[in-house]
């Protein structure tokens, strides 16, 4: 088997767009649903069910060899049959980098642009393209898709903190107005990254909510906490629900100067990451979370990372 070793990685961001009307939008959206409606739901494309996924061994290396021979999909328990395979390094990336500018983070405000510059240097090719997001009391948009590594850093470091935290705002907005734009989903790989304590104090959408659009939009979400008391919050567990939940990966950094490490480990996995899609078997237009398992064959110390599934379309 090959390996990829942890490799460093730098991110740089600028141009700032004012997106001042976001709260607007969501009170607009919510209204027109009404209190009491149940979570928007999201799906896939009926007859085509995408899944980007990466592979490590039990030491945490990335496993780079595999071929479509070597797994196995269950969806709902049902063995499920893989019409396309391949590696995705070479995917356009669309990327979100989503900074909680909130009071709770302000003495480690300086610490995450640096490192949010740092990554998207390194990241970004010329077929990639990235949004910064800034959220407090409300999410703005800071910087629109561009593969302009100026523009971003720039906007990053424009941030300035203060206010509440409306993380679920910012990761549904995101998610559903910008990472959906380029179609077929099924041509871009889509990852955002979320910088914050987690601790949600003034959104309009709810947690699930969030997570149902990052799915949608088949986002894979990184989260990087903030928290450095040492001592495990609330806000700590929601960080890690959206990575798990979406097939990402959530860090703890010890101390602030450590988010380069993590900013680095996320993009090494991005350059190192899988793509299948099959057609589902039975096909059920149910509107229901169909859940769905990646295995390695004869490798059962090997970890895939995936989505936990999507929500099928529902019939007329």
């Amino acid at each position: 088997m090959k390996y990829a070793v942890a490799s460093l990685a730098a991110l740089g961001l600028a141009a700032a767009i004012s997106f001042s009307s976001l709260d607007a939008q969501v009170k607009s959206a919510e209204a027109a649903a009404g209190e009491d409606s149940p979570p928007t739901q999201f799906s896939s494309e009926v007859t085509r069910v995408n899944m980007l996924f990466s592979v490590t061994d039990k030491h945490g290396r990335f496993v780079t060899d595999l071929t479509q021979n070597d797994f196995e999909v269950t969806e709902n328990k049902k063995p499920q049959k893989i019409l396309e395979f391949a590696s995705e390094s070479d995917l356009p990336l669309r990327l979100a980098i989503l900074v909680d500018t909130s009071n709770s983070i302000r003495e480690r405000f300086r610490f995450q642009q640096e490192a949010a510059v740092n990554f998207i240097n390194g990241v970004m090719r010329d077929q990639d393209k990235a949004i910064i997001v800034s959220f407090d009391s409300s999410a703005e948009l800071a910087a629109d898709l561009t593969n302009d590594t100026n523009k971003l850093e720039n906007a990053i470091r424009g941030l300035r903190p203060g206010g509440g935290t409306s993380m679920y705002d910012a990761i549904y907005f995101a998610s559903h107005d910008k990472l959906m734009q380029d179609q077929p989903l099924y041509k871009f790989r889509r990852a955002m990254v979320v910088l914050s304590d987690g601790e949600d104090d003034d959104s309009h959408h709810s947690r699930d909510q969030a997570l149902e659009m990052a799915q949608k939009a088949d986002v894979v979400v990184y989260t990087i906490s903030t928290n450095i008391s040492g001592q495990p919050t609330e806000g700590d567990k929601v960080m890690r629900y959206f990575a798990e939940q979406t097939g990402g990966v959530a860090f703890f950094p010890f101390q602030a100067s450590d988010l380069n490490q993590s900013f680095e480990n996320i993009a090494n996995e991005l350059r190192h990451q899988y793509n299948l899609f099959y057609r589902p078997e039975p096909l059920k237009n149910d509107g229901l979370f169909h859940t769905v398992t990646i295995k390695v064959r004869g490798h059962k110390n090997f970890i895939v990372r995936a989505r936990k599934g999507y929500y099928a379309q529902r019939a007329g």
